[in-house]
């Protein structure tokens, strides 16, 4: 995971407003997930729509556009939730600024999920996000790519835990990315157990049980 912003072109600016209340019509929403939204969400803000008409390359079934939206938290954060539903509202995939006020100026950190389109919901898949950073931090200049596609995939790659390989989509990263955090988790009981494991035979095993984990989980990455 890699913490940046991108510059977006300009030419991409939208710049809506979006009234909290339309995601509550798009999703289904409980009466929990509404109070998160009156607790954390300060604004929504449709930022950036990048397209074939604004940034000149060309799209497909798999993606249309690319919306950028900011979310100003009213607390600390807006948990993920939240931008699920915000998500799930919307039938494109969707890059994140979230903001907030902290003690030492404006913050941002950019999240996404990897969301696959197709007939019926969006599949969105665990959500990628760079650490809190200055609302000042100088901005990169967005990756080069041919299509929408490919410029969707070099967006989210400095999210992931993992480099995309020639010739990879999305999808197969966030089939990657899945891996990873369960292999992570099952990492991590087994240290749990090799640390309180009594018997030496039960040790050997969990070792070497420990290492075609670890080996495993550096083949994903």
């Amino acid at each position: 995971m890699t913490d940046l912003l991108y510059q977006w072109p300009t030419a991409a600016h939208f710049g809506k407003r979006i009234p909290k209340e339309k995601f509550y019509e798009h999703a289904t929403v409980s009466a929990a997930l509404r109070e998160k939204f009156v607790s954390e969400v300060a604004r929504v803000t449709w930022e950036y729509k990048l397209a074939e008409a604004t940034i000149n390359l060309p799209d497909s079934d798999e993606v249309p556009e690319i919306q950028v939206f900011r979310v100003e938290a009213k607390g600390i954060d807006v948990s993920e939730p939240v931008l699920a539903a915000i998500d799930k509202a919307i039938p494109t995939p969707i890059i994140f600024e979230v903001t907030r006020e902290a003690v030492d100026g404006k913050q941002v950190r950019m999240v996404a999920a990897h969301k696959q389109l197709g007939a019926g919901a969006p599949k969105i898949s665990q959500y990628l996000t760079t650490g809190w950073q200055p609302a000042d931090t100088e901005r990169q200049l967005l990756p080069t790519a041919i299509t929408l596609s490919a410029l969707y995939a070099a967006l989210l790659e400095p999210l992931t835990d993992v480099d995309i390989r020639p010739g990879e989509g999305m999808s197969e990263v966030a089939d990657r990315l899945k891996n990873v955090g369960k292999l992570e988790r099952e990492i991590k009981t087994l240290e749990r157990k090799l640390r309180t494991e009594k018997q030496f035979n039960r040790k050997i095993e969990l070792r070497r049980i420990l290492k075609t984990k670890q080996a495993q989980l550096e083949q994903q990455r």
